[in-house]
């Protein structure tokens, strides 16, 4: 008998045809772990098991090139920001070749503790690094699932300390931020009028070029304002996805994303014009870029001047969407709620959540309301000459 300890579990090890055997007993008592090695040399004389070739493990670079990667490309192709963070993260993962050259199985927490502090070094923010490791613990879980290892893969932990879209804009910043964003727009048909009457175009014959959107800005911020929109997805509006009175999201991060929103009168308007500007193209928000459509970049400028000209500190377009989302938690069900954001999880939707002080004290109240007049009934005496409606006392 052949038997070993690790930690607190006997394992037992011997040859068969030239070939090493060895396993885990899964006990901690050793006579035990020596009948199941005599057990497992009697089945393989039998002919009941054969012994089992090791598999052999890849390195996390393996992986990713052979599997993952395939994978992603594959199942991400019509969500190019999904696919651009799952390259993003294995770039940053495959740069280090202390994690990328070594065996899945091997990999500890030591090397992702590693991994974690360049990163800091670096000086990447919490929320990047986390967005990596995300990436990590993907490819750990999709490792285990496909069979590419025999055994646990580390555990990966998001760092705490991740800042979150909590902003929320005032009544004031979204009215300054609005006109300033009508103000970009007027200003880009006032300089294209004035050069229609310049020397450029009465003296040389030369064509100014129109604005081709001018309220471009106005029109997106309106629509992420009122209908909780994420960027891409109002982005990405068609117009056959516009019936009745309503907005039917059929593209999203995940499967809850496709929802439909209804519109309210401002919303339509803002739609409405933009019939003219769109012309015969299927986008709400047509653009010369790869797509067809406006992207990211296609409004970011003038997001950055219409926060300096209203004067309101520079906040990411998300924030948009994040004021919305607020606006509606105080008067909906967080079921609704959850629906027209598009959550597949109440605990993302709970971060759009904030009660105001004011908000508390109000349900405090309600509440109150409502527990006072069952107390009334059971606390107060009935007055002389009322009858007395209380349970008598059983004897």
């Amino acid at each position: 008998m052949s038997v070993f300890k690790r930690g607190n579990i006997w394992w037992y090890r011997f040859q068969w045809d030239g070939v090493e055997v060895r396993e885990s007993s899964g006990v901690s008592n050793r006579r035990t772990a020596e009948k199941m090695e005599s057990a497992h040399k009697n089945r393989l004389a039998l002919g009941e098991v054969g012994i089992r070739e090791k598999v052999k493990i890849p390195t996390l670079r393996e992986f990713a090139e052979k599997d993952f990667r395939p994978f992603i490309r594959q199942h991400c192709a019509d969500k190019p920001r999904t696919l651009t963070y799952y390259e993003g993260g294995l770039t940053s993962l495959l740069a280090v070749p202390a994690l990328a050259n070594a065996p899945m199985d091997t990999i500890r927490q030591e090397q992702i503790t590693a991994f974690v502090s360049g990163l800091r070094e670096k000086g990447f923010e919490v929320s990047s690094m986390n967005r990596k490791l995300e990436v990590l613990r993907r490819m750990f879980k999709l490792a285990m699932e496909w069979e590419k290892v025999e055994k646990v893969l580390p555990i990966v932990r998001m760092l705490p300390g991740e800042k979150r879209r909590e902003r929320v804009l005032t009544g004031e910043e979204q009215s300054a931020y609005l006109a300033a964003a009508v103000a970009i727009g007027d200003d880009a048909v006032a300089a294209y009028a004035k050069a229609l009457t310049g020397i450029r175009a009465t003296l040389r014959g030369e064509t100014p070029i129109p604005p081709r959107d001018p309220y471009m800005l106005r029109d997106a911020a309106v629509l992420l304002l009122e209908c909780a929109l994420r960027p891409e997805e109002c982005h990405r509006l068609r117009w056959a996805e516009l019936s009745e009175g309503t907005l039917r999201i059929a593209h999203g991060k995940t499967d809850n994303a496709r929802r439909v929103i209804p519109l309210n009168e401002r919303a339509a308007s803002v739609l409405e014009m933009r019939r003219t500007v769109a012309g015969d193209s299927e986008w709400v928000f047509p653009a010369p870029t790869r797509s067809g459509h406006i992207e990211q970049f296609s409004i970011k400028k003038q997001h950055t001047a219409a926060c300096e000209m209203a004067e309101v500190s520079h906040f990411p377009i998300y924030t948009f969407r994040h004021t919305c989302l607020t606006r509606w938690a105080s008067v909906m069900d967080p079921y609704t709620l959850a629906y027209l954001a598009g959550h597949s999880d109440f605990s993302t939707t709970k971060r759009y959540v904030h009660p105001q002080k004011e908000q508390v004290l109000e349900a405090m109240r309600r509440a109150h309301e409502a527990q006072t007049p069952h107390n009334i009934r059971h606390t107060e005496k009935p007055e002389a000459g009322e009858p007395n409606h209380q349970t008598p006392a059983i004897n």
